[in-house]
Parts: structure tokens; C-alpha cells; sequence
């Protein structure tokens, strides 16, 4: 029975939906200290976290039976994701629960921020009425700069539409057509940088987001710019940004996180006259923790129950539409992946993996992540879907995926050549029924089923091979369910695949490797 930890406060709604799961034991504990955590986690197979739990690789290396992460809002800051992977263990977050909620932040922020409404609230609580004192920036027909066009981007673009702004963007990873979809022009960021008003922050912390508004970037801006941040602390240069408030190149920002969080009672920013500033309240709704709660405890339900995965940092997610589609073809990939792996007796440099026809429409990556679990597991038994590519990369492996629209004699076919060891090709298709089949072998062409003790044959095509290889098996007891068979008749060359039952020991397969005409023989384990 998998043991889900619950180790932050979360939402009775998911808790419920975790409890009512079949087979889920949930162990409800949070606050949990970093030593009590080492030994809660143990024996857990999930962990549900929030933004108090530190999932570090002390913690990931103490949880032996660990499969699933589950971060109850979008950042996933306090994992260490690097070390989940290594281990295997699927890494998930929700980012759409908060989506909304963040961005009605964010524009909150703006909206304060250029009428000085918390300054102005704290003069009149005060027994003043200072009304020349905060003039504030009409944001109509203002020009707004949005880093990061992604869920909370775009609905920050669209809120600052309504108020009449344009709205310029800024995002690698997003295509100009996409933002003309929304009414949004796409620039560099030194464009967006010398056109905004006010800029707006809503990309993630990584290595190369750390910084990204620093003393270059506010000297681009126009003076008095305002700056608002509700994404993660440190993107924003906390030090550069004090310096452009005190030197005026920055009119005023407003900051929902920091670096350090809480920050210290007098930190410069927090005590700025021209800084308004929230304790991390960008997913601080009711509806927001009920969304993320809900999310979550589904996601590590379904991971767990069913094996599906979704809103993965570290695996290509499968949704329960991919995985309908995709099934079949990552069953064949396994299988063709652990065939190549165990016809390889050493280093494999390289492996290519191609789809051509109607799999070729789909996303493919879980499907190569798939063959790549079944080349390694020959070599190691801690490799699935989540450390596969990792391991890969370790020993070296190249991994190439290509797409090919060329006509072939399936509907859908996956190829795999193997370079390195061996030089070797192996290509499958799924028949009608869902039903994966490997259609060649190097030069062979053929129809088989890939399941359990398979001998693989290679032999000069002459008289009796057949029969002699029947004999040998017969009289070890050994039991042949298929056999199919290829000719490559310009060669005079023949290959069989034998379905065997029970395996054939290191006597029998030398046997059939001294048959005349034989010139090979190697058996391979394909599962059921």
C-alpha cells in the first residue's frame, strides 16, 4: 500500500481525495521538523509538500521508497530536483492553480504602486491628509513590459489591456504569432526595456533568470520606471534596485518576494518610502489554496494509482489523453530499447531513435524516454522513466530523435539504431489491437511478438537450420511457442526469432551457436 506524506498544511479537499484514494495510506504531519521529516519520509512513497517542507538531497537520499514530489503551488525553489531525478522520483507542481491569483497580484501591485495607495492610506491613518503629496501615473495608454509571456504573463498582459495599456513582452521561448494572439508585441529585452513604463516580472529562478533586472538592465530603463515583482526573489537585483530608487532611475517598485524570505525588519527595500512591499501573498486566496490543494493530491493520486503523470519539472508529463495514445508505443519502445541493450555486450556511444507515420504526430519524448529505460536496465536495475535520461547521458550515450514523413509499410513505425558496441538496427510497429511488434532486425524483415525468452538467429540460408535448432531445444525440454523467420536471399542469409519457453540455459545456447550454419545466437529477456 503506497504511504503518502503530507508534510505542509493542504486543504481538506486534498486531503480527502488522497485519503479516499484506493491503496493510499496518507500519514497527515505538517510542520515537521528537518530531523523528524528524515524519519517520516523513510518509508513514504509520496511526499505532498508546500513552500515550509526543504525536500534536500538528505532528505531524497533518507527516503528509500520515495516515487512522487508533489509541490502544492508553482515553484519548486525547495527541491532539490537534481537529486529527485538521480533517484528516480518524479518531481510535480501546479501552476495552473494559481494562475489568476498571481496575476490579479501582480496588477495590484501596479495599480498601488502608481497611485501610491498604501502610502497614501498609512498618511491618513496617521491623522494627515497630504493630497499634493501623492500624485500619482495614470497607467491608461502607459506602455507595460512583461517579462515572461507564460500562464501568469499572459493573463497580466490581458488585465493590463483592460486598462488601456500597451503591453510589450519579453520571452525566448515564446513566438511572435503567439503574442499577436493576445494583442501583445514581442521585442528583446533591451526594447522592452527602453520603451516600458513599468515593468513587470513573471518568469522562474533559474540559473540564467538570477539577475536578470540588475544595474545593466535598470540603466536601459526609462527614468522613473516602476518595477513590480511577484514571481521569485532574486530575479530582481535587490542592491542594483535599491541604488536605481535612490538614484530616481527607478520611480518606485513593488515587491511580493525576496531573496530572503521573511526579510530582515530593516531591510532597505522593505523600509524605502517609494517601495510598497507584501509578505509572498501572490497565491494567497482562498480559491488559490483550494485550487493547488486539489491539484496536487490528484496529481500524486493518479501518478501512484495509475501511473499518470502530470505538470512533471523533471519528466515529460502524460497526461490521461497522452497516455491513451501513447501506451502502446511506449511498451514497444521499452522493448525495443531492452532488445538492443542486451544484444550489446559493451559501451554503447551512441543511440538513434526515429518515428515515421502516424506516431510521428504525437509527442514523442516520453516514448524515447521509454526505449532508453529498456537499453539500460541490462546494466542497471534503478533506471525508469524519471532517471533515464540522466543515467544515458552519464555513460556517455548520444541520444538522437528524428521524425521521418516518409511512406513506410505501417501506419506507425519506431527505429532504433545502435552504434557503438554493435551496429545494429531494430525497428517495431504497433498492430491492430494495440499490439507492438518488431518488423526488423538489421536487414530482416519480419513480424514478431516481443515478449519473454527470445533467441535471436542469425544463419546461412541453407537446408535443415530450422530442424536442428528445433532438435537442440527439443531435447533440453525446452518449448517453442513462435518462430518467425527472414531471408535476405541476395546474401544467402536467414534470421529467426524463437519465442522459448522455459529460458534456455548457457549449455543449450552454445549448442545452437556450434549448429552448422549458424552464425550467431544470442537470447534476450523482452518481458511480458
Amino acid at each position: 500500500m503506497p504511504k503518502v506524506l503530507v508534510s505542509d498544511a493542504l486543504a481538506e479537499p486534498g486531503l480527502d481525495i488522497l485519503e479516499r484514494a484506493p491503496g493510499i495510506e496518507v500519514v497527515n504531519s505538517p510542520g515537521l521538523s528537518p530531523a523528524d521529516l528524515l524519519d517520516a519520509i523513510a518509508d513514504a512513497d509520496g511526499l505532498v509538500i508546500r513552500s515550509g517542507t526543504k525536500v534536500t538531497a538528505q532528505v531524497i537520499e533518507a527516503a528509500k521508497n520515495l516515487r512522487v514530489v508533489g509541490r502544492a503551488g508553482i515553484g519548486v525553489d525547495n527541491v532539490d530536483v537534481g537529486a529527485a531525478s538521480a533517484r528516480g522520483i518524479v518531481v510535480v507542481n501546479t501552476p495552473e492553480g494559481n494562475n489568476i491569483t498571481t496575476a490579479e497580484h501582480a496588477i495590484a501591485l501596479l495599480v498601488s504602486l502608481a497611485r501610491h495607495v498604501p502610502q497614501a492610506s498609512a498618511s491618513m491613518k496617521s491623522g494627515k491628509w497630504e493630497k499634493k503629496k501623492f500624485q500619482g501615473m495614470e497607467l491608461y495608454n502607459r506602455t507595460l513590459g512583461v517579462l515572461g509571456l507564460g500562464n501568469i504573463g499572459r493573463i497580466v498582459a490581458l488585465r493590463a489591456k483592460g486598462l488601456g495599456m500597451r503591453v510589450v513582452a519579453s520571452d525566448p521561448h515564446i513566438t511572435a504569432e503567439q503574442a499577436r494572439k493576445i494583442d501583445v508585441e514581442l521585442v528583446d529585452l533591451d526594447t522592452l526595456l527602453s520603451r516600458a513604463d513599468a515593468v513587470t516580472v513573471h518568469v522562474p529562478r533559474t540559473k540564467e533568470t538570477t539577475g536578470l533586472l540588475g544595474r545593466e538592465a535598470f540603466s536601459k530603463l526609462r527614468r522613473g520606471a516602476l518595477v513590480v515583482n511577484a514571481a521569485r526573489g532574486g530575479i530582481v537585483d535587490e542592491e542594483a534596485l535599491l541604488e536605481a530608487l535612490e538614484s530616481g532611475q527607478v520611480g518606485g517598485a513593488g515587491l511580493d518576494v525576496f531573496v530572503e524570505e521573511p526579510p530582515p525588519g530593516d531591510h532597505p527595500l522593505v523600509t524605502h518610502e517609494r517601495v510598497i512591499c507584501t509578505p509572498h501573498l501572490g497565491a494567497s486566496t482562498e480559491q488559490a489554496q483550494l485550487n493547488v490543494s486539489i491539484a496536487v493530491a490528484e496529481q500524486v493520486r493518479d501518478y501512484l494509482v495509475d501511473g499518470v503523470i502530470q505538470n512533471a519539472v523533471n519528466v515529460p508529463s502524460i497526461s490521461p489523453e497522452l497516455l491513451a495514445q501513447v501506451r502502446p508505443y511506449l511498451q514497444l519502445g521499452e522493448k525495443l530499447g531492452r532488445f538492443q541493450g542486451q544484444l550489446c555486450p559493451g559501451a554503447i556511444d551512441e543511440i538513434e531513435i526515429e518515428y515515421a507515420g502516424d506516431v510521428a504526430e504525437l509527442r514523442v519524448a516520453p516514448i524515447t524516454i521509454a526505449v532508453l529505460k529498456g537499453l539500460l536496465e541490462s546494466v542497471t536495475d534503478r533506471v525508469n522513466m524519471v532517471n533515464a535520461p540522466i543515467l544515458a547521458q552519464e555513460r556517455g550515450i548520444k541520444v538522437v530523435e528524428s521524425k521521418a514523413s516518409r511512406p513506410t509499410d505501417f501506419a506507425s513505425t519506431v527505429t532504433t539504431r545502435v552504434r557503438g558496441c554493435v551496429d545494429r538496427l531494430i525497428a517495431g510497429a504497433i498492430f491492430h489491437g494495440g499490439q507492438p511488434r518488431i518488423v526488423r532486425v538489421d536487414d530482416f524483415m519480419l513480424e514478431a511478438i516481443p515478449e519473454g525468452s527470445t533467441i535471436l538467429i542469425h544463419n546461412r540460408d541453407e537446408p535443415g537450420v530450422v530442424g536442428n535448432v528445433g532438435k537442440v531445444l527439443g531435447e533440453d525440454g525446452i518449448n517453442i511457442s513462435r518462430m518467425q523467420l527472414a531471408l535476405v536471399p541476395e546474401r544467402n542469409e536467414a534470421a529467426m526469432l524463437v519465442n522459448v519457453s522455459p529460458t534456455p540455459d548457457d549449455v543449450v545456447m552454445e549448442r545452437l551457436r556450434g549448429l552448422s550454419h549458424v552464425i550467431s545466437a544470442q537470447l534476450v529477456e523482452l518481458g511480458s
